[in-house]
């Protein structure tokens, strides 16, 4: 595609009729109703037919692991289903990764999110291997793919910072290397003084190199796991609630009541982000129950409803944690909307955001430089379906994926036929 592209044919969220979208020089230029009878050949090189599909934001995954990706059932399967097995799983096969292994995987994770209109990812990667050797090949990849996607990297201490020998230092390191952000796992740390104690080294850190902080915590069904609060409160005292975010934090659906509107309150006022990874944690969580099996999600619903920011991760693709996942975003989503009630017709509608919007802004994305606006960057998806509610439905395909301007991927509809009459 050249500098001059525009999308016929198009429609908008929440719009009725057909439109056209104009970008020149890799900004959106116009928006105006469709008129099938103006020839734009005189003045664009190239013309897309959206055919009726809805244009949106480039999806985001607020939460995804490239390191481990396409490793399920190497060099074992994990068998018990347990966050824990699946940590000593991922541990074997990295102890046999290279270099070109962790490239030739991460490139495939992208290739699957691009094809999926993602163009947005924050990419968790462990650093508790003193070769950090995950970690170089990421810093290195974000800028070799970065005109397909934008890539925020994050130093994983996957074991604990406090728990292990030298995990400071090497995260320090890793920082050092260019990061984009510190995180940490306080409910893994073999006491509950050595998780809080984690906390506080990763504000440090970041306070003083100047990173953004998102955690894992309280991935656990264990309803005295109670570190959100802990980063809530350095959150509040430090200023720093619009860089932290939490992600996972299952054992909210555990807490009683009370403490989790305490817990929940504590989040709104530090006016931190919740990432939650539903199609992982649906399967990691509730190993240890019989009857009834919790949900293992965290509570999206109540979150929202305080206008906290929750947005969604893939969190893994094919690996010792969640065996399947393809890079698209919608599979997460709808795990969400099922598990958390959200199946209302307005709950649907706006359940889109947790996918866009809301995980640009667990990112810090400019708000100048995100959006289907005149004047902003021509980074968009047109979908197959018409609005929303039928995209979140079908679980849409992607029809184009245009970032700058430039077509980077394209879908071709499916085509089915029914050979007896109904």
């Amino acid at each position: 595609m050249h500098n001059n592209v525009k999308i016929n044919r198009v429609r908008l969220p929440g719009e009725s009729g057909l439109y056209s979208l104009s970008i020149k020089k890799g900004i959106i230029d116009n928006i105006e109703a469709f008129d099938p009878t103006i020839a734009d050949k005189s003045t664009f090189i190239d013309v897309l037919d959206a055919e009726g599909g809805v244009v949106l934001p480039p999806f985001v995954d607020s939460h995804i692991h490239y390191d481990s990706a396409y490793t399920a059932g190497e060099s074992r399967w994990n068998t018990s289903g347990t966050l824990l097995e699946g940590i000593k799983c991922n541990n074997d096969r990295q102890g046999i990764a290279t270099e070109s292994d962790y490239l030739s995987r991460a490139k495939k994770a992208i290739q699957g999110q691009v094809l999926n209109g993602v163009q947005y990812a924050r990419v968790h990667v462990d650093v508790s291997q003193e070769s950090l050797l995950a970690l170089k090949v990421m810093l290195k990849l974000k800028e070799e793919v970065k005109h397909l996607i934008n890539i925020q990297v994050v130093a994983f201490p996957q074991m604990g910072i406090t728990s292990h020998p030298k995990q400071y230092e090497l995260l320090e390191l890793a920082v050092q290397l260019g990061v984009d952000g510190i995180g940490g796992v306080p409910h893994l740390e073999m006491t509950r003084e050595g998780g809080v104690r984690s906390i506080h080294q990763i504000f440090d850190l970041a306070e003083q190199y100047n990173k953004f902080i998102d955690i894992h915590c309280d991935e656990t069904d264990d309803d005295q796991s109670r570190f959100v609060e802990v980063v809530a409160a350095q959150a509040i005292i430090r200023n720093m609630g619009s860089v932290t975010s939490v992600s996972h934090i299952t054992a909210l659906h555990s807490y009683n009541n009370a403490y989790a509107s305490k817990v929940i309150s504590l989040i709104k006022q530090a006016k931190m982000s919740v990432v939650s990874n539903p199609l992982s944690n649906v399967i990691l969580q509730g190993r240890f129950d019989n009857y009834p099996v919790r949900r293992g999600i965290t509570r999206i619903k109540s979150l929202m409803s305080e206008g906290i920011n929750v947005s969604l991760g893939q969190d893994n693709l094919a690996d010792a944690f969640y065996p399947l996942g393809t890079g698209s975003m919608f599979p997460a989503l709808n795990m969400a909307l099922h598990l958390c009630h959200l199946l209302g017709s307005k709950d649907i509608d706006s359940s889109i955001d947790m996918i866009t919007y809301n995980g640009a802004k667990t990112l810090s994305i400019n708000p100048e430089e995100y959006g289907v606006e005149v004047g902003k960057p021509a980074n968009l998806i047109i979908m197959q379906d018409p609005n929303v509610y039928e995209c979140v439905r079908n679980q849409s395909p992607v029809r184009f994926n245009i970032r700058h301007g430039q077509l980077l991927a394209e879908n071709l509809p499916l085509k089915s036929n029914i050979f007896s009459k109904i």
